[in-house]
């Protein structure tokens, strides 16, 4: 859950104050704009709204600019980041003790109803450590509703399980912390977790795009991964442009997912939170029947955060069993009539209940996330394009916050004694630009090795989706490296992330 302490969650004004630096002297004319500014709504789950201009006169930003300027001083840093050091202390000393509300919102309100990419370069001090392909499989955490829905005769049930199994993940998706995005040909591999393989690939740039696929005896789950995003001042909507389906292997029966869309409130001002109000639908595209859930909107005080309702119906649109319960804490299900009312002499049952998290985890990680990051779920003969490897990612997960600010903008060589450390995803987007000019000199497409790109174009209610498939070549990959007794042990600790497509960083 998103946490009330500023510590935890006040680092993202901070990474959008240095974020600001980019604007060049438009920073500098706009010094008095980072206190407090007209037209943005702080929304507080708790208490309904709380106003703009109290909310900065209470001293947050200018704490978090500090927090900002501690973390520079306190790393070993570069002429670059001695210059960004140099702004952030002058733009510190030049901000007012009264509030101009109107500078900060010149500079912003530009980019309202664009992609909150575009909007300002990101640091790492608002990131968590892990990739966006870890976090496509965070969802694999209770995977073991899918078995259970591959097991069951009552088909109505086993929509139960699966639409409860797409809902676990919410609970790891209010995390406000960014995940990295991944590198054009990343990839993210785990094993030895309900007899999973699972594997994702960032298979396009331009737009980000991933894909993944997981299998183990019961099911097969397909996706590919889009997100639309709109910023509406001090928040942001995003959409989920993506397909996701999965296969039931005793019957052969396909669902396909079409989840709510998501807004992420107070990225500016106010304790940032996490909502997903609107319809989930999970169809099964082999009998016709479907569930259809309502995630409430946040209301006054908090009323409805969390909760979801709504029915599974049969292929006549009736209803046939009720669910309800809460996205962060469990759902339970009960046998209905065709009113939607419970049936006579049956009881509510929980399905699925989250599990006990570590306390005080500075990302609010689940200990499956944790082990997410542990090569414990890594399989033999790592992929060297594994998310694990990234040395930004590594470098955030020591918990050197100060190094992780600092790797940014540091522009080192790789070296084989450093790789880990020594790089930042400034640097590993410089390499990604690269290798582009390289592709468009050497007039080459970037093809993915896991997944192929269809001509498969799918509508979505944000969008159409263009569809990348699953090869089959990993499963290939894994039965070579899994029978052969001559592979070497490797210490994954020393392996340097590579997921690039030519050996040299410029074209020829």
């Amino acid at each position: 859950m998103a946490s009330s302490d500023p510590k935890q969650t006040g680092g993202f004004f901070a990474s959008l104050t240095a974020g600001l630096s980019n604007f060049g002297s438009a920073m500098n004319k706009s010094v008095n704009g980072f206190i407090g500014y007209e037209g943005l709504e702080v929304v507080n789950p708790e208490g309904g709204t709380e106003d703009a201009e109290d909310e900065a006169k209470r001293g947050r930003w200018k704490q978090e600019l500090q927090l900002t300027i501690r973390i520079l001083r306190n790393g070993a840093i570069n002429q670059e980041a001695q210059l960004q050091l140099g702004a952030f202390e002058a733009a510190y000393v030049a901000m007012p003790k009264s509030i101009d509300r109107d500078s900060y919102w010149k500079i912003m309100q530009k980019y309202i109803g664009s992609d909150v990419t575009s909007m300002v370069t990101l640091p790492v001090l608002i990131f968590e450590p892990m990739s966006m392909l870890q976090k496509m499989a965070e969802l694999m955490e209770y995977s073991y509703l899918l078995d259970l829905a591959d097991e069951c005769e009552d088909p109505h049930m086993r929509l139960v399980y699966a639409t409860t199994w797409f809902i676990s993940v919410y609970y790891g998706l209010q995390r406000t912390w960014k995940p990295f995005n991944p590198i054009l040909g990343e990839t993210y591999e785990m094993v030895n977790h309900g007899g999973i393989t699972f594997i994702a690939e960032q298979v396009s740039h331009h737009p980000p795009m991933s894909a993944g696929h997981a299998e183990n005896e019961h099911f097969i789950y397909d996706i590919t991964s889009k997100v639309k995003t709109k910023f509406l001042g001090n928040s942001v909507d995003i959409y989920p442009m993506g397909r996701s389906r999965v296969t039931l292997k005793r019957d052969g029966v396909v669902l396909d997912l079409v989840p709510p869309p998501t807004k992420v409130n107070n990225l500016i001002l106010g304790r940032t939170w996490v909502d997903s109000p609107g319809e989930m639908i999970l169809t099964n595209l082999t009998t016709g029947d479907k569930v259809v859930l309502y995630f409430q909107p946040c209301g006054w005080l908090g009323a409805g955060r969390y909760e979801v309702d709504g029915y599974v119906y049969n292929a006549a649109e009736e209803p046939k069993i009720l669910m309800t319960g809460k996205w962060n804490e469990s759902m339970s299900y009960q046998p209905c009539d065709p009113e939607g009312e419970p049936l006579p002499g049956t009881e509510l049952k929980e399905a699925w209940r989250v599990a006990d998290a570590p306390e005080n985890d500075r990302f609010q990680y689940t200990h499956f996330a944790h082990k997410l990051n542990s090569f414990d779920t890594a399989p033999k003969k790592l992929l060297d394009s594994d998310s694990r490897l990234r040395p930004d990612r590594y470098a955030l997960e020591k918990g050197d916050l100060s190094q992780a600010g600092v790797e940014k903008s540091r522009a080192t060589d790789f070296s084989s004694a450093q790789h880990m450390h020594g790089i930042g995803p400034a640097k590993l987007e410089e390499r990604q630009r690269a290798e582009k000019k390289n592709r468009e000199a050497k007039a080459h497409q970037f093809t993915p090795k896991w997944f192929d790109h269809t001509s498969e174009i799918t509508p979505t209610p944000w969008g159409d989706l263009e569809i990348y498939s699953y090869n089959g070549k990993y499963a290939e990959h894994r039965a070579a490296v899994d029978s052969s007794d001559s592979i070497e042990e490797i210490d994954v600790t020393s392996m340097e992330f590579n997921p690039w497509q030519y050996e040299k960083s410029g074209p020829e």
